[in-house]
């Protein structure tokens, strides 16, 4: 293997900040150093000591003084949206069927499928991100676009074929039958090659059939291992809507629940309007709430209650995300941004601390993956970004000011954007600098 050593202050989370004050939450080197072994870190510490465990003449990658943490994680993201992104419209389903069920009929066409992989991980590497959990189009070659350029960049990817068989244009719809098999096709090519991870994705509650949602319970009861994605209670129409399709069911949860869907690694795309009973199954099945701000704003869905999902004792499981394209940025630090103002707005003020290991070891735990990625721990994947908080003039100027690493973190959040990636780290092999 060839060893590295990337040098810069070196900031890392242990666990979830219980306070402002909390400094045991993370460890933080000033003049820090990793030593990466081919794609996993093996050493971690001040830089006299890390470059002492190295073999002779290793290459000294020197970042100072910018940050180096772990690679962010996003957690909710389409795909197939990418030339949706930006698209005017007023709510949930007019967005849906105006823009987004038009634009995925092309990737049937694996072509087509394949160049906007290419330009979709070029994208989220720009913007410091190494990991991902992707809804795919109803066609399996969205899915292997997906994951062969993942492989290409030996990323750990997340995603899935979504299963449809109602509610869209007929070249986006598929069969209960026939969602099962490709999904199972799709599993057993791509689950486990290379850091590929399948998640079973039925879309959400009104593009399946009870037929279809019986299939997806039965793969999930097939492959306890796989992640299951699909989204709730995100709009009052769509929750409307869905209760009629579904009105033996006591609630929107209910119906994943019935069918085998819930549980510890179930992501649940937005969670707004959650009654009480469902935040409390959500907590009792140790299912995730996946916030995302940016999209909520944007197609005005509503603000995600932080505190009331995490409910009473804090125990709810709560992951950030972009959900490009009805989210608006392919940043996790702009997610953070206008996810502060959402919670802001409701008198839950997330501290920076708080924000970043959300993005990082938070977002890693909500997907059970802690031991490889969300933190620079020895032993995990090599999955590293570099932050740069005067990357541009207006930060450079409020750097002046700037006395502490809590009030550096709130800037590279608030003000943050690709231009604050110096480098994005994708085991151990730097990926943004080679991008047009």
């Amino acid at each position: 293997m060839t060893q590295k050593i990337l040098r810069g202050r070196v900031l890392s989370f242990n666990d979830a900040p219980k306070a402002r004050e909390d400094h045991e939450c993370y460890t933080y080197i000033e003049d820090g150093a990793l030593l990466i072994d081919g794609d996993t870190i093996v050493a971690r510490g001040e830089f006299a000591d890390v470059k002492a465990q190295a073999t002779d003449g290793v290459a000294v990658v020197d970042h100072r003084p910018h940050i180096i943490t772990a690679g962010f994680i996003d957690t909710h993201i389409h795909f197939p949206q990418m030339q949706v992104l930006g698209s005017y419209a007023g709510s949930l389903l007019e967005w849906l069927n105006t823009y987004t069920f038009v634009e995925e009929q092309r990737f049937g066409d694996q072509a087509h499928a394949k160049k906007i992989a290419g330009h979709f991980y070029d994208e989220i590497i720009r913007h410091g991100t190494t990991t991902a959990v992707a809804y795919c189009s109803v066609h399996p070659e969205s899915v292997d676009a997906y994951f062969d350029e993942a492989m290409r960049r030996n990323m750990l990817m997340l995603g899935g074929k979504v299963m449809m068989d109602r509610e869209a244009p007929k070249a986006l719809t598929d069969t209960p039958q026939s969602s099962y098999d490709d999904s199972k096709t799709l599993i057993e090519k791509w689950h486990g090659k290379g850091r590929n991870h399948y998640a079973i994705t039925p879309r959400f509650a009104i593009t399946s059939t009870p037929e279809q949602l019986e299939m997806a319970g039965a793969l999930a009861n097939e492959h306890p291992d796989l992640h299951i994605q699909t989204h709730l209670s995100e709009n009052k129409a769509e929750i409307e809507f869905t209760k009629s399709l579904y009105p033996e069911r006591k609630d929107y949860f209910d119906i994943y629940e019935h069918y085998g869907l819930t549980g510890e690694k179930a992501l649940f795309g937005h969670c707004i309007h959650l009654e009480d009973r469902e935040r409390d199954a959500m907590i009792e099945t140790g299912s995730v709430a996946v916030f995302c701000p940016t999209s909520n704003l944007f197609i005005g869905s509503g603000l995600f209650n932080w505190n009331r999902v995490a409910g009473p004792e804090g125990k709810g499981r709560i992951a950030i995300a972009t959900d490009v394209g009805g989210g608006t940025n392919y940043s996790m630090l702009r997610t953070l941004d206008e996810g502060y103002k959402i919670l802001n707005l409701q008198g839950q003020r997330m501290n920076p601390l708080t924000s970043i290991y959300q993005i990082t070891l938070g977002n890693a735990r909500a997907l059970s993956l802690e031991d490889k990625i969300g933190t620079l721990d020895v032993g995990t994947d090599a999955d590293i970004v570099v932050l740069n908080a005067n990357a541009t003039p207006a930060m450079q100027v409020r750097m002046e000011t700037v006395t502490t690493l809590e009030e550096e973190l709130f800037l590279l959040q608030t003000a943050g954007d690709d231009r604050t990636i110096v480098e994005t780290y994708v085991a151990g092999e730097a990926l943004k600098t080679g991008l047009n």
